[in-house]
């Protein structure tokens, strides 16, 4: 049996999440609802999402559900337990966690502080609590300036984040203490990510943040979809912080992108301009990072209608043996209180000129379901999902 598609089109909305799980009370998230709640309070035109389909996979505050969409849609549950982007991105590969990363709601312990300060040969650190990142930079940033201590936070996800000012302490040698903290957190402190958190600015009043964040994620156990597609001879294109997500595992192409806009301009030119037979996956940061965290329900609807107008650009860029999966990793509830993720469902939309339209995929039991249906078409097969080809494809 031939390919049903050649291509497909992987996009992530980082942290756009569609209603709380069955179990989000357990992670201090009942009532949640990022999608909901934003429409609710700023209604924004998303017209090519609802003629994708997505205003179809439950009721939505100012977006009708589309009467013919030409989409296909439903919701799939995570499976793992966590809510944060290395747990969602892993799930989707077919990396099920049983056991969430660790995390540290008191700060890291001593221990690991004094390893990392001795081998990183730094003249001590500043913070070890857990903190929103543009807060604590107007707290400790001045102090950081006087003493060259880098800022180590966390937040109600397991990152080890270390903030510094780029004249300070110089990027690269923040990535080189970013590394020698990543080879420190193992074991029982195997955290999902440490990540470089340079910032710019002369005090408190205007501290920024800039695009020079890097991340080091855990290495993902290595059956998973992307080493197996690699494997297999097809492209693996990640866009954004896919590459870090995965540490690299079976990318076969890394395309760069700091923002929402740099990751649809890389999805669009890696739709024109790589040809071969595999999968282009991107994730668009900004709606959890700029908006999520920084509980900005306004920002957040703005960015989902500047990715709804570039739709029809993706679309067009497409040919007709494409498919087109937009999704998410977690919620980020921006109305919600404190400033993490929440525990949602996450909306599934699959798009392809030769598709078919208008199927009701129902709610997923997990993330992995997308993973196998992408590794059923390119004739594979992963562990644990359960492929819904058959639904979108004739």
């Amino acid at each position: 049996m031939g390919r049903k598609f050649d291509r497909i089109c992987l996009i992530v909305l980082d942290s756009v999440g569609i209603g709380e799980m069955p179990d989000a009370a357990d992670w201090n998230d009942a009532g949640a609802d990022t999608l909901g709640h934003i429409l609710q309070t700023h209604p924004v035109k998303l017209n090519n999402l609802q003629r994708l389909g997505l205003g179809n996979i439950r009721e939505l505050p100012n977006l009708p559900p589309a009467s013919s969409p030409i989409g296909n849609y439903g919701r799939c549950a995570l499976k793992s337990n966590g809510k944060d982007t290395t747990t969602g991105h892993w799930e989707i590969a077919g990396i099920i966690l049983e056991k969430a990363f660790p995390t540290y709601p008191q700060g890291f312990p001593d221990e690991i502080i004094a390893t990392f300060v001795k081998e990183a040969k730094l003249p001590g650190v500043l913070g070890n609590i857990p903190a929103s990142g543009t807060e604590i930079i107007k707290q400790l940033g001045e102090e950081h300036l006087k003493t060259g201590k880098p800022i180590v936070y966390t937040s109600a996800d397991s990152v080890f984040q270390i903030a510094a000012h780029e004249e300070v302490i110089p990027l690269e040698r923040l990535y080189e203490i970013c590394k020698i903290a990543r080879k420190i957190l193992d074991g029982e402190h195997n955290v999902g990510r440490v990540i470089a958190r340079p910032f710019i600015g002369t005090n408190a009043e205007n501290f920024k943040r800039t695009e020079n964040r890097h991340d080091y994620a855990i290495s993902p156990p290595k059956e998973n979809l992307l080493p197996m597609m690699a494997e297999a001879g097809y492209e693996v294109i990640g866009i954004g912080k896919i590459a870090s997500i995965y540490d690299s595992m079976g990318i076969t192409s890394d395309l760069p992108a700091k923002n929402n806009t740099q990751a649809i301009e890389q999805t669009i030119k890696a739709l024109k301009e790589f040809n071969r037979p595999g999968l282009i996956f991107a994730n668009l940061v900004d709606f959890d990072m700029l908006y999520g965290h920084r509980r900005d329900p306004k920002g957040y609807a703005e960015a989902l209608e500047y990715f709804d107008q570039r739709i029809e650009e993706i679309i067009e860029a497409m040919t007709e043996k494409d498919l087109l999966i937009l999704t998410a990793d977690h919620g980020n509830d921006p109305t919600y209180k404190g400033t993490d993720h929440t525990r949602e469902y996450v909306p599934l939309v699959a798009f392809g000129k030769n598709a078919r339209k208008n199927t009701n995929l129902g709610t997923r039991s997990s993330l992995a379901d997308i993973g196998a249906t992408i590794a059923e078409n390119f004739g594979l097969k992963l562990k644990v999902g359960e492929s819904f080809l058959e639904m979108i494809s004739d």
